[in-house]
């Protein structure tokens, strides 16, 4: 299998206020959104509509819903009113974004009205918030593009340019320059969300980050609390904590000029156990070493991925900011100190070469999805590099010859950086002191393989954080798992979790309480909910 093909793993105020936030200066645009129209009640797809089969599952095929409706609002109004004819009926209610979410809280059996934000896309200026705007449909793709070409700024979000806006910023939001910045939620000015009141009344609210606002808890429970949890979020709004002007270039970060980039590999039928050993080692040492916020390595990305066998190799993709004084050295040091002592010259896949930053961020060494697989993931945090006793679980896994689908990886990603320079209760997402932020995953297409690869990356999974109860513990060594990266297996304290911590607590930590709190007061009802979304206090 080429490596290509294994990147296709690798995630109160009226509505009215809102609305006229996006009627700015001549220099506000809106991207990607269709002709608005003044009617109440979004588009609606019925089972008996041509569309309903594509509308009624998202990118992971292993799931798809049968839901009686599927609306599509175009404005925050149609989104209040399409959850209230909901709560009204007693009828189930879940969110689509882009697609993306790997287990089924969107496409559930009970569902049944699913609120499809596809025709809100619209990116702006916002001149009034002094913010740009970010309308809940959106893509990253769509908000990237938008941002760079009419602004020159971005933000640190994830490498997949078909996820959704409206479920990334919610889990946190971690992408290719997160090192260098921090995590898109670092950069949330404020939130607009249509929340359902105890009297089962629904409205939007917009909730800001300002000390004195009233509605705070909201914004913060949208920092990392994750997505279906406390309404449908119709736009977000983003300024960094340190801007002080109005030119809207001066609002959010730049992105950096040019990137260096390359994509190594070290062939399996020359890896031992040995030489394999001394790779994680190596990798996760630099990052213990150079994960600071102050650290000169904070413009540089990179992403260890071994695979099983019959992948073929190991791989390394990097990315490193040219405007860093002395960017090829440190790259060269950087991979001379991966390779110390291994034993084995990788391969230069891609030769190591200079891109613009907006070209790059299209580069398939980083990325790349399709929309026919059926797939499985999970996440760790590691505040250290994998233990000996971790790498050595890890290789027996990846060399079993049981095992023969390359699409299996473990995407060991380099963390820390800026995002380690931000308190963990500032915002709802706590991992503020990690060094490597693992993404496990497998893809496949038939059906009838479903039984055999969740066996298998549920084994490869519970034997590398075997001693911590089959997942990554809250210790010295890991630190619990990313939201964005849901596991459902996370809630089986019998068969998959046996660490005798609670699954909100690996995502979540010390931070809990609080979502629940957020959660009490905007969504006493738990109208939005599903497998691992927060509960109400006592719930």
């Amino acid at each position: 299998m080429t490596p290509v093909s294994r990147r296709r793993l690798l995630t109160g105020t009226a509505a009215a206020v809102g609305a006229t936030a996006l009627v700015g200066p001549a220099e506000a645009v809106a991207s990607g959104s269709p002709a608005r129209t003044r009617q109440i009640r979004a588009l609606t797809v019925a089972p008996t509509d041509v569309r309903y089969s594509g509308l009624t599952s998202g990118q992971n095929q292993l799931f798809s819903s049968r839901p009686e409706a599927i609306r599509l609002p175009n404005s925050t109004a149609q989104v209040v009113a399409a959850v209230q004819e909901a709560v009204t009926a007693g009828k189930r209610i879940s969110v689509r974004g882009g697609g993306h979410c790997y287990e089924n809280f969107v496409d559930h059996p009970d569902v049944k009205v699913i609120i499809d934000m596809s025709a809100m896309r619209a990116v702006a200026h916002d001149a009034r918030m002094r913010a740009f705007s970010v309308e809940g449909g959106a893509t990253l793709g769509e908000m990237y593009q938008a941002m760079f070409r009419q602004w020159g700024v971005t933000l640190p979000g994830g490498a997949c340019y078909s996820v959704g806006v409206g479920g990334h910023v919610t889990g946190g939001g971690y992408g290719n320059l997160s090192r260098l910045h921090g995590l898109v939620v670092d950069y949330l000015y404020a939130v607009e969300v249509v929340v359902v009141d105890p009297d089962g009344r629904a409205r939007s609210v917009i909730a800001t980050r300002e000390a004195d606002d009233p509605n705070r808890d909201l914004w913060w429970a949208h920092t990392g609390g994750g997505g279906g949890t406390f309404g449908v979020v119709t736009r977000y709004w983003f300024r960094s904590p340190t801007a002080t002007g109005t030119a809207p270039s001066t609002l959010l970060p730049a992105p950096p000029s040019d990137v260096l980039v390359t994509w190594l590999q070290w062939p399996w039928d020359r890896l031992n156990e040995a030489a394999f050993t001394r790779l994680i080692h190596n990798y996760g040492l630099w990052n213990e070493q150079n994960s600071s916020p102050t650290s000169p390595y904070t413009g540089l990305t990179a992403r260890l991925e071994p695979g099983p066998k019959t992948a073929g190799s190991v791989l390394l993709a990097v990315q490193m900011d040219t405007a860093v004084p002395n960017a090829p050295r440190l790259l060269a040091d950087f991979l001379a100190a991966v390779n110390d002592g291994v034993g084995v010259t990788p391969v230069e896949y891609q030769e190591l070469h200079r891109l613009p930053w907006f070209q790059a961020t299209g580069w398939p060494g980083f990325w790349m999805s399709n929309p026919t697989d059926r797939y499985k993931y999970k996440s760790s945090y590691h505040r250290k590099g994998l233990t000996g006793e971790q790498t050595a679980g890890l290789y027996r896994v990846l060399t079993d010859s049981a095992y023969d689908h390359p699409a299996f990886v473990v995407s060991i990603a380099a963390h820390g950086g800026r995002v380690n320079a931000v308190s963990p209760t500032a915002t709802a997402q706590p991992h503020r002191d990690s060094v490597l932020k693992l993404l496990w995953g497998t893809a496949w297409g038939n059906p009838s393989d479903d039984a055999k690869h969740f066996a298998y990356i549920r084994r490869a999974y519970s034997t590398v954080y075997a001693s911590t109860g089959g997942v990554p513990a809250l210790n010295d060594v890991t630190d619990g798992c990313y939201i964005n990266y849901p596991d459902a297996d996370l809630t089986d304290r019998v068969r998959h979790n046996r660490s005798g911590t609670a699954w909100h607590d690996l995502y979540w930590k010390q931070n809990y309480p609080a979502l629940q709190r957020a959660k009490t007061r905007w969504d006493q009802r738990n109208v939005f909910h599903h497998a691992q979304s927060v509960r109400p206090v006592g719930s």
